[in-house]
């Protein structure tokens, strides 16, 4: 098992306190803007369990907190962004899958650019059109097809923050999800 630096491990002993608090808060760290909210759950002893992530933003550590946290499903983070965009990551075993609802976002966003590069995607240009990138079958095994996915990422009424709230929904931890956000 590689080493982790000492920063990573507490931030993730950090995470494992977060689902153990009674009281939801809507906000853990001061570094996330007031939109930006990022979410884990997973699956475990037929239930879900969900719990908010320190910084949407930093999609490393979000891929190891989903490490740490995993179970048989893996673990999922629904992550949006400033009202913007939605960005969904699965650690399933050793297999990470990345989904951002719109490419054209990393022009303009740095988590949306560093997404895209740990995926190894091509970068979208100035001229192109808002589209979803990444692996669109993040969530076909757990009920969700790719053509819902797309869907929703084509309904600009929905801001991300519902449409993450319709794919918790779907998934079967909507409510879950909405308390904990406070929605």
């Amino acid at each position: 098992m590689p080493e982790f630096d000492d920063d990573l491990i507490e931030d993730i002993e950090e995470f494992d306190v977060l689902e153990e608090t009674s009281e939801p808060t809507k906000k853990v760290s001061g570094i996330t803007d007031e939109f930006d909210i990022a979410v884990a759950a997973w699956h475990e002893d037929g239930r879900w369990t969900l719990g908010l992530l320190p910084d949407p933003t930093d999609i490393a550590q979000i891929i190891s907190s989903l490490k740490s946290q995993q179970t048989n499903g893996g673990a999922i983070a629904l992550i949006s962004i400033d009202e913007e965009f939605f960005i969904l990551i699965r650690v399933l075993g050793t297999h990470i899958s990345l989904f951002l609802s719109d490419a054209t976002c990393a022009l303009d966003y740095p988590v949306a650019e560093e997404l895209i590069e740990i995926a190894d995607l091509q970068t979208p240009e100035d001229e192109d059109e808002p589209a979803p990138i990444g692996h669109i079958e993040i969530l076909a095994d757990l009920g969700m097809s790719s053509m819902e996915l797309f869907a929703l990422c084509d309904d600009s009424e929905l801001f991300p923050d519902e449409q993450l709230e319709a794919i918790a929904n779907r998934l079967g931890f909507g409510d879950q999800f909405a308390e904990l956000l406070d929605l």
